[in-house]
């Protein structure tokens, strides 16, 4: 077993030195249909758990410098360097508001499960800080359960936002010595599943109206611009997001991702506009309803030396350029996150609203899906399809790039720098 790394408060994981797999199977960790490795898995699974997987955050000022320790863990970035993130934390007395936003997530989730009359506990863990992915296994594990599911709360291709995850199910099964003992699966990723969707179409048309109310005169088509944003990454990173053989080009299935979702939401909310909810714009003197939008998909939180491509634009660059294209307003949309974590806190209602401020722009942002009742219902949904075997052409997908995998390809999200590291739920490496 590797050596944990205590840090009083739990402990995470050392990295998996191997990645222990049943006789004969490919896919690590697996149920047996999952083992071969089957783009979609139609056939039923009897689950009996859920592993809510989660990023963490500090809940106290003295936790802070330690989780950024975690999340920076084996880069030599030392505690100065750190120091200049921790201000983000140490604004908000320390305490990451990701938890919080999580036990909301897993309580709202149980609520739904209940409803619904689905017998699933659902067990909580993080990658950086307490309760780590470790002590939900050990939770699991103390509950009876042999096959869980995993929701990442996380909803597009990348390293960081998949890849990692299952490294990170690999460190707790090698750490706690359940390795053949407990299965994990991991649900697609869902950034076109219509949960997810949904309440982006319902911020952007409600950011739209409000924007309209307060200034009847604006031209939404053409004064208003729509910024979808998302966490940057590393470009190399990037461009091995998804499968090699779907060629996504320079910014890999992670930016195809967004830009499609993006595209969707914009096409949604001007037909629901064009429909019972732009009676509001009709009704007044001079506002009419917009039959485009002008929009575009921008990065924010970039954290790696200058020296490091990363994908761009930053969404501060964009703001302070609006006004010379004419615009007015500016309508921030943090497509690339599931609940209003620091990077949305911090980088989008702190610094993106002072960049639009200095520019003299009217400034929105939309929420993020949270607790949404159709993202909640969503992610019982993908829990449902697993544990059903629902057929590929019977799952919702809202752009032509799903449904995504169920089981990630080979050397899908390969992180650059760091190689491929033990993981389950996907095809070796």
């Amino acid at each position: 077993m590797a050596e944990a790394i205590n840090l009083g408060r739990g402990s995470k994981p050392a990295p998996a030195t191997s990645a222990p797999m049943e006789p004969g199977a490919v896919v690590s960790a697996a149920t047996e249909p999952a083992q071969l490795g089957p783009e979609h898995v139609e056939t039923p699974v009897a689950y009996d758990g859920i592993l809510l997987a989660s990023f963490g955050g500090p809940e106290g000022q003295d936790e802070v410098i330690p989780f950024l320790r975690n999340v920076v863990r084996g880069r030599g970035i030392p505690d100065e360097r750190l120091e200049e993130v921790a201000v983000h934390y140490r604004h908000h007395g320390g305490v990451s508001p990701i938890n919080e936003q999580n036990r909301a997530l897993k309580a709202a989730l149980e609520a739904e499960l209940e409803r619904r009359g689905i017998d699933l506990p659902v067990f909580w863990g993080n990658r950086n800080w307490s309760p780590y992915m470790n002590d939900a296994l050990r939770e699991a594990e103390a509950a009876g359960c042999t096959k869980l599911i995993a929701l990442a709360t996380s909803a597009y291709s990348s390293y960081s936002s998949c890849r990692q995850y299952r490294e990170d199910f690999a460190d707790a099964l090698e750490d706690t010595g359940l390795s053949g003992r407990i299965q994990i699966d991991k649900v697609r990723q869902f950034f076109d599943h219509p949960g997810f969707v949904t309440p982006f179409v319902d911020g952007v048309r409600d950011a739209l109206l409000d924007v309209a109310a307060e200034d009847p005169s604006l031209d939404l088509a053409n004064e208003v611009e729509v910024l979808f944003t998302t966490h940057s990454v590393p470009s190399s990173d990037a461009a091995k997001s998804g499968p090699a053989e779907r060629g996504f080009g320079e910014g890999g299935a992670y930016a195809a991702q967004h830009v499609a979702v993006a595209g969707v939401v914009v096409e949604s909310v001007l037909a629901e506009l064009a429909g019972e909810a732009g009676a509001a714009l009709r009704d007044q003197e001079h506002s009419r309803v917009p039959e485009t939008l002008s929009w575009q998909l921008v990065y924010q939180s970039r954290s790696g030396p200058p020296s490091q491509p990363w994908l761009e634009p930053d969404i501060n660059d964009v703001i302070e350029r609006l006004p010379e294209q004419g615009r007015k307003a500016v309508l921030v949309v943090p497509i690339g996150f599931v609940s209003d974590h620091m990077e949305v806190l911090w980088d989008l209602d702190n610094e993106a609203k002072q960049s639009a401020a200095d520019a003299g722009l009217a400034f929105r942002r939309t929420p993020t899906p949270g607790v949404h009742a159709t993202y909640v219902s969503g992610l019982v949904d993908l829990v449902l399809e697993r544990r059903d075997g629902v057929p590929a052409a019977e799952r919702p997908a809202l752009t032509a790039l799903g449904p995504w995998y169920d089981i990630c390809r080979p050397g899908c999200c390969e992180n650059a720098r760091l190689g491929f590291k033990p993981a389950t739920a996907g095809l070796l490496p």
